[in-house]
């Protein structure tokens, strides 16, 4: 694994110059809550800890052939991708959330912890920050009391992995010019959820069916969100992504609604729009950096 960006390569992947850092962070966000409506789906087949270990064993398989990283040199960048790969774990604790709690209901108590990121010096970003957490309290709200506790903290603890997911994102993208961070980040995450998998559900993982519909989850909600997130954190930081992706449960819901028959009512309409409004208006009023090398490209 190299430890500097290469810059070098004009058609190196992963500069992504034409497309916007922000479009990649919205296609991270459709492909990954389209990914986990099906995935929730696929309940029906298995329990919560036959998907994860499906999406995240099957994603590893893709993407280390895909960029056949070099082993970390250095106990540093070890440390970084164990880190990066217990973050990617965690957020799959979204799994035996929506177990528990209406996908809704579960995505928009995840992203509370993406919402914290948006704090920083500058007013606009603590109004934009505001808005969204207003916006996704409200819906929480509206999905009505009595929440099951069990499902909220599965879900609060997917949130705060995703916090970290997103700073070592961003960390682990200025270590190489390409996936291989992000590809053993993966492998770690495997290595953790497939014994529990294993576990749970035994040899049911390997029926012929259900690992084809693991592999089509593992690809809309994991190798492709991954891969934008940590090209769009080369370009954009952790507190502007994290408003953005605070559509996430916007588009969840709409998801749901497609997928799993899930309903929104007028007050979850106006969350809706908070939200919206939070992720428009962080990317409206970012900065642009003066011209000039991209350390994060």
């Amino acid at each position: 694994m190299r430890t500097s960006p290469d810059t070098s390569r004009p058609g190196a992947p992963w500069r992504g110059r034409a497309v916007p850092a922000p479009a990649l962070v919205l296609g991270s966000v459709f492909s990954v809550q389209i990914g986990q409506a099906l995935g929730r789906d696929l309940f029906a087949w298995t329990g919560p800890a036959g998907v994860v270990a499906l999406r995240l064993g099957i994603a590893a398989l893709v993407l280390l052939p895909l960029w056949r990283p070099r082993a970390p040199r250095d106990a540093r960048t070890l440390l970084l991708v164990c880190a990066y790969g217990a973050a990617i774990a965690g957020m799959n604790l979204i799994y035996p959330a929506m177990a528990h709690l209406p996908m809704g209901m579960a995505v928009t108590v995840q992203f509370l912890g993406p919402v914290a990121l948006a704090g920083s010096r500058r007013a606009a970003d603590l109004v934009w920050g505001g808005l969204a957490a207003a916006g996704i309290l409200l819906f929480a709200d509206t999905q009505g009391g009595g929440a099951d506790p069990v499902g909220l903290a599965f879900a609060a603890g997917s949130g705060v992995s995703m916090a970290a997911y997103i700073l070592l994102s961003r960390r682990a993208g200025a270590t190489a010019a390409g996936g291989a961070p992000l590809a053993w980040a993966v492998a770690v995450a495997a290595l953790i959820t497939l014994p529990i998998g294993a576990a749970h559900e035994g040899a049911a993982l390997l029926d012929p069916r259900l690992l084809a519909a693991g592999a089509g989850i593992a690809v809309l909600s994991a190798v492709v969100p991954y891969s934008l997130d940590l090209a769009a954190l080369r370009r954009l930081p952790p507190r502007v992504v994290g408003v953005l992706q605070s559509l996430e449960p916007v588009v969840g819901a709409v998801a749901a609604l497609l997928v799993l028959g899930e309903r929104l009512d007028p007050a979850q309409w106006g969350a809706v729009a908070c939200v919206t409004a939070a992720a428009v208006g962080a990317v409206a009023t970012r900065r642009t950096p003066a011209a000039g090398p991209d350390p994060g490209a």
